[in-house]
């Protein structure tokens, strides 16, 4: 049976459960017509590179599929009726990847790192650096 790849992406007013409701959806599709789904992976909230009818930011979904052409055309049919799914992309592989996603990974690596420094986001400790000092005022830039 092939495998597939398939990422979507939701906008992002609705709540991160109507996501997973549309993932099972989706992956009740696949198993209806005799296929699998190996691996979903909810990637979160993520910035477009461009707007998408109105949409700055999209959640992100991964799904990792067993399953014959029809099923997969089948979902892909369902997507493009609902409103909520912005985007979809379905890419054919010769083989799925064990564990975690390279987007998994990257998020993990920027957490741990950002535990080792101490802080939360990169923000707030200025390290060695000395304070800026005093601010001018607004009316004294213009002199």
């Amino acid at each position: 049976m092939p495998l597939y790849e398939h990422v979507f992406l939701a906008r992002q007013d609705i709540s991160a459960q109507q996501v997973e409701a549309l993932t099972e959806q989706y992956k009740a599709v696949i198993e209806a017509a005799g296929g699998a789904v190996s691996k979903v992976e909810y990637w979160g909230v993520k910035s477009l590179a461009y707007r998408i009818n109105k949409n700055r930011k999209a959640h992100y979904a991964l799904m990792n599929l067993s399953a014959p052409a029809p099923a997969v055309a089948e979902m892909e049919r369902q997507m493009r009726i609902n409103e909520n799914v912005l985007r979809f992309m379905t890419v054919r592989v010769e083989e799925l990847e064990d564990g975690p996603s390279a987007m998994l990974q990257k998020r993990e690596r920027d957490e741990k790192r950002d535990f080792e420094r101490g802080n939360d986001r990169g923000y707030g400790d200025r390290g060695d650096r000395p304070d800026r000092g005093p601010r001018r005022r607004d009316d004294e830039a213009g002199e």
